[in-house]
């Protein structure tokens, strides 16, 4: 194996890792704003990214029934539906469940959890057990060849172009409209929020189904790189809570910064080591590197 070899592996490894990156990014992009402006300890968050990703697959099954001249155009349209429907299951579950548990951050975590699984048995009766996978727009397909034995996936360059739009998304709306400067002001002093008028239960809940619909976008991402079973969501929730938790609460730029480092040292290390000594490489340097700064990388002021 020459070094030619090596450096192509490694770049292909590297833009793996960029995959990763991407769904890992737009799951702690949802959890941060949520934990960040709540302090809701979301752990049904993955159900949201299943939901998504089971949006995508349905709406892949009845275009090929009954449209099947649009498959090459369904699949932007499935997102935007992803992110409406997790929205919207994010809404409900706020108004019905969250908004009494506020300020009892363990009720919160149990209950979520108990959501969790209730979603996990709903998608397992309603949809099935087994994993199940979309059939992609033919322009996904195949992969790039920039040089002689380097090739990227099209899925792959595909999804960290939507979430490169998300996050920019995200940015402008939280630093340029009206919903981002009450979050804003909300973070930084709830009761003072209050007193100048902010209606912060109602941003809290608008907040709380924007994450989750970002949750939905990051499952419609997954559909691309792997197939979505009733478990799916729940696989990624612990590095996803790693993503913001390292990052540092409330901080976006910390959360893309996370991301991208866990992503990149997990599908590079896999490449040297197994899957498992991979992950625990990775949760050993997140570990004492919190213990040195544990604030996170970017730690956020704020008073409540």
């Amino acid at each position: 194996m020459t070094w030619t070899d090596i450096w192509n592996i490694t770049l292909m490894q590297g833009f793996a890792g960029l995959s990763l990156f991407a769904v890992l990014l737009l799951m702690g992009l949802g959890l941060a704003i949520i934990f960040g402006q709540m302090g809701v300890i979301n752990m049904a968050h993955g159900e949201f990214m299943t939901i998504g990703s089971y949006v995508i697959f349905m709406a892949s099954v009845l275009t090929q029934n009954h449209m099947p001249n649009l498959m090459s155009a369904y699949f932007p349209v499935a997102i935007g539906l992803a992110f409406i429907v997790a929205f919207i299951a994010g809404w409900l579950l706020e108004w019905a469940l969250i908004r009494h548990l506020y300020k009892r951050p363990l009720d919160t975590l149990l209950a979520t959890w108990g959501v969790s699984l209730a979603l996990q048995q709903c998608f397992r009766t309603f949809i099935g057990p087994k994993e199940v996978s979309p059939t992609l727009p033919d322009w996904l397909m195949g992969s790039w060849a920039p040089a002689e034995g380097l090739d990227i996936p099209i899925n792959g360059m595909f999804v960290l172009a939507l979430t490169i739009l998300v996050t920019g998304l995200v940015m402008l709306a939280l630093y340029k409209s009206r919903w981002g400067l009450r979050v804003r002001a909300t973070v930084s002093n709830r009761m003072m929020a209050n007193a100048i008028g902010i209606d912060t239960k109602k941003t809290d809940r608008l907040t709380f189904a924007i994450g989750c619909g970002i949750a939905g976008v990051a499952g419609a991402a997954f559909t691309t790189i792997g197939s979505t079973g009733p478990t799916s969501g729940s696989l990624y929730i612990v590095d996803s809570f790693l993503v913001v938790t390292f990052g540092g609460a409330a901080s976006l730029l910390g959360t893309v910064a996370s991301a991208f480092g866990i992503a990149q040292t997990q599908s590079i290390a896999e490449f040297f080591l197994s899957g498992s000594m991979a992950k625990v490489l990775t949760l050993s340097l997140i570990v004492v590197i919190l213990m040195i700064r544990p604030q996170g990388l970017f730690a956020s002021k704020v008073r409540r």
